[in-house]
């Protein structure tokens, strides 16, 4: 998969991508934008490391934050809604995890939380990828949102 192919995806819809990012810090965006052309189909990118950024930039709610902590589905799922909302994007992905180093028994080093955001709806999933190293993880979390994002346009 490469993101040609998706840029030829979002085209294709007359869609623009939005990104909201955390354990990433914008690779997923500079992924995207690395390729000529990418103007055509992508609005902006959030990064949201701290909870803050995530309240203020997306509208995550404190109680979600609170009742789930930042690495889970509910907050990857508000994150993706969020972009969405705050964009002229016809989908948004977001990303959050634990890079690592470090984690802990219940949020191990290599698990992420991932959302796809449209106007139909939005799909989560969690992966753990294991403590591959925070510069592996970081790169499998860029590789499996870019894989999602593709999923959804062609589904």
């Amino acid at each position: 998969m490469t993101v040609r192919t998706i840029m030829a995806a979002l085209m294709a819809r007359g869609w623009m991508l939005a990104t909201a990012e955390s354990c990433t810090g914008g690779m997923i965006s500079a992924t995207i934008t690395d390729e000529p052309g990418s103007s055509n189909i992508f609005d902006r990118g959030f990064v949201t490391y701290s909870n803050a950024a995530k309240t203020e930039m997306l509208g995550v709610r404190s109680e979600t934050l609170a009742a789930h902590g930042a690495v889970s589905e509910e907050v990857a799922r508000e994150m993706a809604e969020g972009a969405l909302a705050r964009s002229a994007a016809g989908i948004a992905v977001s990303v959050t995890g634990i890079a690592g180093p470090g984690g802990s028994e219940t949020k191990p080093e290599g698990r992420v939380c991932f959302a796809v955001a449209t106007a139909e709806g939005t799909r989560s999933e969690l992966v753990d990828f294991g403590p591959l190293g925070r510069h592996l993880v970081r790169e499998a979390t860029v590789a499996h949102a870019l894989h999602m994002v593709l999923m959804v346009l062609e589904g």
